[in-house]
């Protein structure tokens, strides 16, 4: 089919991505691009005869092609060309054990967290740079070498604060100060999450140092408007649709693919969302609320034909409906609602963003109820309390049932 049969500019987006399915998607594989680890290049759609994508996308849904197939498809940010040179970086380091660490590290957010390689360079130049200054502070020693022994937590808080106490004066913003503040701080979070390390010696630094980007484009839906949306909608999908935005922080996309086997359920309460593949962080999702919702919409789609996606779409050649999908049903349920965010009516990023800034709440009320132990122990500060005397466990403990306050409050009565 030519380039002009395809009439780019009388597809909706629903249709475009039904288009990425039946045409894009195979011409990849035909060409031993695997689409389920990044998205076609410009170069690559162009060569197919696929351009006209670019121009549609942009003059008719306000979308780069970046933008398309990654928040409305659902694929990686990374293209058939990246690829990692990591064999020729000049490192400048000294102790091979860290360089190790932290190659690792950066093999699994490319792999599993699928980043793009631009930001996987970005994180390993920081976090270089980052080990140059520790070993100018401290010698030539692994970051990794103490993590195993909790006695040598606050030591090595010091030893790491005193690194960063030499970026802040380096870097002129906070934002530049920040980025490679959360780099480490994921660095370290890896470690303890998946390398048996028992504590990070950078938890709690942000609030050391107060570091704050100003960002007013960061609109998000308060917490009266998502009461009043969620109260808006009448049916489950409805109900389980703002839950997966609002309190599990989905993006739109995983929201509109989720299926019934990613859930982790149980009767420890640690029940979760599973993501072989996600666009960043983490491959599991802490379900703290709404469960009850989830297994009814579970029962109500249950029979022999059921193909296991809880927003099941007849007319998508995936078997579940679009991301522009999810953004359309969150939209009707706020003009219902009749709730704006300055104005104009949200979007499920919106909804979303809602789930950061209800647990950045729940941190704050986390550290207020920790002013008693902070008594007990004779400390005038509750970041030496977190730091110092609770365990990874108690601190994630305290956080959950924290979030969960938050949450009840919000979706708990409807």
């Amino acid at each position: 089919m030519s380039e002009s049969q395809y009439q780019w500019s009388r597809k909706s987006l629903d249709e475009l991505v039904d288009f990425y399915y039946s045409e894009i998607r195979p011409a990849m594989r035909d060409d031993d691009h695997d689409p389920d680890h990044g998205r076609p290049s410009y170069e690559w759609l162009a060569d197919h005869g696929f351009s006209g994508l670019s121009y549609a996308l942009q003059e008719h849904h306000d979308l780069t092609v970046k933008e398309f197939f990654v928040e409305e498809v659902g694929l990686g940010d990374h293209t058939p060309r990246d690829s990692d040179h990591d064999s020729g970086y000049d490192w400048s380091v000294q102790n091979d054990e860290t360089v190790t660490a932290i190659k690792k590290y950066l093999s699994t957010q490319r792999d599993r967290g699928e980043l793009a390689e631009s930001t996987v360079k970005s994180r390993r130049s920081r976090l270089a740079e980052y080990t140059r200054i520790y070993e100018q502070l401290h010698g030539a020693v692994s970051l990794t070498r103490t993590l195993d022994d909790i006695e040598e937590r606050p030591t090595e808080n010091d030893r790491c604060m005193a690194v960063f106490d030499v970026l802040k004066d380096r870097l002129s913003t906070d934002q530049s100060r920040l980025k490679y503040l959360g780099d480490v701080q994921q660095f370290y979070d890896y470690q303890v999450r998946f390398q048996g390390a028992k504590y990070n010696p950078l938890d709690g630094a942000n609030d050391q140092f107060r570091w704050e980007i100003d960002n007013p484009d960061n609109k998000t839906v308060d917490a009266d408007g998502m009461r009043a949306i969620y109260e808006a909608a009448e049916s489950i999908d409805e109900k389980l649709l703002l839950l997966a935005l609002g309190a599990w922080g989905l993006r739109p996309n995983e929201v509109a693919s989720l299926t019934v086997d990613q859930f982790v359920l149980g009767d420890d309460e640690d029940n979760r969302i599973v993501f072989e593949q996600r666009k960043n962080g983490p491959g599991e999702v802490a379900v703290l609320f709404g469960v009850d919702v989830l297994k009814q919409r579970i029962v109500d789609l249950d029979d022999p034909g059921w193909d296991g996606y809880l927003f099941p779409s007849d007319r998508s050649t995936t078997g579940h409906i679009t991301p522009q999908t999810v953004t359309n049903r969150f939209k009707q349920l706020a003009e219902t609602a009749d709730v704006t965010v300055e104005g104009v009516t949200p979007t499920a990023k919106m909804g979303r963003r809602f789930w950061y800034t209800t647990y950045n709440e729940a941190v704050k009320q986390m550290m207020e109820g920790l002013k008693g132990i902070a008594a007990d122990q004779g400390s005038s500060s509750t970041e030496i309390v977190s730091q110092n005397y609770l365990s990874e466990a108690e601190k994630r403990r305290y956080r959950r049932e924290s979030m969960q306050d938050e949450l009840k409050a919000v979706f708990g009565t409807y």
